[in-house]
């Protein structure tokens, strides 16, 4: 198949080579031009632009940061038309990227004026599950825009959930995000505290996993420097995912849990602990860098 594939960051790229392997003619762009180039390297085709690589695509699939710029690109900004109008009547557009529900509603709305089938199919896993090809997909949009998707999907990750209508999807990787950020920094301050006390991390993180206090962040994300190889930590807390980008999901979570009047006392704090975080400077390492600001000083 002809894919467009737009957004070549740290999920985006590996997401797009995995096609590519599995014999898909992948036209990709990033503004980037360093991203561009990795994924040449790769044996991807680039193009020019947004608008070029949607030329002949039988599916678009876009992996970027925010609202903001899945809006731009699709629906046009500034006075200037968006991609849907060079995209052709059928095509499918899948977006990935995590952004408010809303959002992918109104891009959805202007793809089906348009003939344009939409859905949004946000992740969860990581930059390793995205090189490893063992992604989470969350889907909105119709059972037939779904089954339509869904070769892609398995070509990308192992997990297809249809969460609902369009924008489901998006709901739903708030809320996984949202219990992310709170155990992530749960975890840290466990480790933290036994650390003061003079306890190994690999030891006591050991002794959590295999106890009540297992978690998706002590299994395979540990924020401690040194307790697994592959982890951001040990790696000076680069790549993976940004404190940022969390606080941007967190953003979205307190935004949609105060649209629908639901109670997230812990999802609030942990929104402004990773502010805290990253107004003091670690907005671009990985979300495991929290455990900074709870270890012990001296």
């Amino acid at each position: 198949m002809q894919i467009a594939f737009i957004g070549l960051g740290h999920m985006g790229a590996p997401m797009a080579i995995n096609l590519h392997k599995a014999g898909h003619a992948i036209k990709a762009f990033d503004l980037s031009a360093d991203a561009c180039a990795q994924v040449k390297a790769q044996g991807l085709q680039v193009a020019a632009s947004a608008q070029d690589a949607v030329q002949g695509a039988e599916a678009v699939i876009s992996m970027l940061p925010a609202s903001q710029h899945v809006e731009g690109l699709y629906l046009g900004k500034d006075g200037q038309g968006g991609l849907l109008q060079h995209i052709a009547k059928g095509t499918l557009v899948i977006d990935s990227s995590t952004i408010a529900a809303a959002t992918s509603q109104k891009a959805a709305k202007a793809a089906e004026a348009a003939g344009i089938a939409f859905i949004d199919a946000p992740v969860s896993g990581g930059t390793g599950g995205a090189i490893a090809g063992t992604l989470t997909f969350m889907v909105g949009g119709s059972d037939a825009n779904l089954e339509r998707a869904r070769p892609l999907l398995e070509k990308m990750g192992k997990n297809i959930f249809h969460a609902g209508a369009v924008g489901a999807g998006q709901t739903a990787k708030i809320c996984n995000n949202m219990l992310l950020g709170i155990l992530m920094i749960g975890t840290s301050e466990a480790i933290s505290l036994g650390v003061a006390n003079g306890l190994d991390p690999k030891v006591l993180s050991e002794i959590m996993r295999r106890s009540s206090g297992g978690n998706w962040a002590l299994e395979v994300y540990n924020p401690y420097p040194g307790v697994q190889e592959a982890s951001a930590a040990t790696r000076g807390y680069t790549g993976g995912f940004g404190t940022d980008l969390m606080l941007k999901d967190l953003g979205l979570a307190q935004e949609n849990a105060t649209a629908v009047k639901a109670s997230t006392p812990l999802g609030g704090l942990a929104r402004a602990l990773y502010a805290a975080h990253s107004l003091a400077g670690h907005g671009g390492e990985d979300f495991s860098s929290v455990i900074k600001m709870l270890q012990k000083k001296g």
